[in-house]
């Protein structure tokens, strides 16, 4: 097959749905499928273009077999919203050229958000005659409004218009979650139109490593402590206050240590709550190149996964299954009814408790330091489960079958079309 992969997020980009969509697109490769991305310049998390991208309009590269065409948007550090209708305005329009220079794709898969994107990713469907994949990652606007991100009425009007475009003239919806599923039948979408596919986790790159004699654990002088890390995106929809409230509470048990690692100008905003709080033991660090990451995690005895109360039931953070693979258990201070509580609950890996509480959360992490072999037991059942759901081959041989079966269906649908017009100029 001949995939174009449209996502706004790529290589070199170390969080998020860029390693995803690498891993994806080189393992198509390797199965023998001629793959191009098109991607913007790297920007994230720092909202800043990577110095080598700088100053540029396009720029086109080959990486492990994989045709990336990458090009100009416009990015801010601290984005208002004009900013941000800018960003995507500015993808919108310069991956549209990039998109249409190159061979002609036999589906094309589309990553939102953002949600713009679905209108360029529209026309290419027609331009090439071929189907296209709306992978949902979140579903705006949404997730959005739930958090306070949008609330401009005729924005959000916009935008729900907008998302109903991107589903009507998809193909097929791929989601990563059982909870999308319900949403988008709700909305209207047909059931038979929706398919979920889970993120997933390279289990042979995160993998269970042992804490004794680790690099991490040896350059930050955490050696001999119990770890508590938190590694990602600080934003909105996280509330690291309430991880920072939790530490300061536990701050009369030394050997309890507290790691929360991010890009570096949301570290620098955690510390002056960190000396209001007078938490002490907390280590606030910046991202460390994706390489060390299995050292990272393996450096924790327990795993963070935080979202303030207000965030949708269905969003499922990509850390999940990271942490459910590195064989390390899992504190999930989430809302019960979400796809990241059921994910813990269900791979009996972790615990989870009411967000937004310092005090079940200090308290759940204290319990859990007095039963190692507890703890040791969740992390080995987290990484089975791991194993068994969400393995990178397994999304991998999904993803291939789904675009043949797409491949397939379009060509069947389009032959009646091409047999009517054969009758009607034959005079049958």
């Amino acid at each position: 097959m001949r995939v174009l992969i449209y996502a706004y997020n790529y290589y070199p980009e170390p969080i998020g749905i860029a390693p995803l969509m690498t891993e994806l697109a080189e393992g198509l490769v390797k199965r023998g499928h001629e793959v191009r991305v098109v991607t913007a310049m790297p920007n994230y998390p720092q909202r800043q273009i990577y110095e080598g991208f700088r100053g540029k309009l396009y720029q086109t590269e080959v990486r492990n077999g994989v045709t990336i065409q990458r090009s100009y948007v416009w990015v801010k550090p601290k984005p208002n919203l004009v900013d941000r209708l800018l960003l995507d305005g500015s993808f919108v329009i310069t991956s549209l050229f990039q998109a249409m220079r190159g061979w002609r794709p036999d589906v094309i898969l589309l990553t939102v958000p953002p949600l713009p994107v679905s209108v360029p990713a529209a026309l290419l469907g027609k331009f090439y005659n071929c189907p296209v994949v709306l992978n949902v990652q979140d579903i705006l606007p949404e997730a959005a409004v739930h958090v306070g991100l949008l609330t401009n009425p005729l924005l959000i009007g916009a935008m729900e218009k907008l998302e109903q475009f991107a589903y009507r003239t998809a193909h097929t919806v791929s989601v990563i979650a059982d909870g999308f599923v319900d949403n988008l039948v709700g909305k209207g979408v047909p059931p038979e139109k929706i398919t979920c596919i889970p993120n997933w986790v390279n289990t042979n790159f995160i993998r269970p490593l042992p804490k004794e004699d680790n690099g991490f654990r040896r350059e930050f002088g955490l050696e001999g402590k119990f770890v508590v890390l938190y590694a990602g995106n600080i934003a909105l929809t996280q509330g690291l206050e309430t991880v920072i409230d939790a530490a300061s509470r536990l701050s009369h048990i030394p050997e309890i240590v507290f790691v929360i690692v991010g890009e570096a100008k949301a570290v620098a905003n955690l510390e002056s709550y960190c000396q209001e709080c007078g938490a002490t033991n907390v280590k606030l660090l910046p991202f460390q190149p994706r390489e060390r990451l299995p050292e990272m995690l393996a450096a924790a005895d327990l795993g963070l996964i935080v979202q303030r109360r207000n965030v949708v039931s269905f969003n499922m953070p990509s850390k999940t299954q990271v942490l459910l693979a590195s064989g390390r258990a899992i504190v999930a201070s989430v809302p019960s009814t979400g796809s990241a509580a059921k994910a813990v609950e269900k791979s009996r890996g972790g615990v989870v408790v009411e967000p937004e509480n310092p005090v079940a959360l200090a308290d759940t992490i204290a319990d859990l330091y007095a039963q190692p072999v507890k703890v040791e037991a969740m992390g080995k059942q987290g990484r089975q489960f791991a194993l068994e759901r969400y393995a990178f081959e397994q999304s991998l041989g999904q993803y291939e079958a789904l675009f043949y079966r797409v491949i397939e269906d379009s060509q069947v649908s389009a032959q009646p079309s091409m047999f009517r017009l054969r009758t009607k100029k034959s005079g049958a």
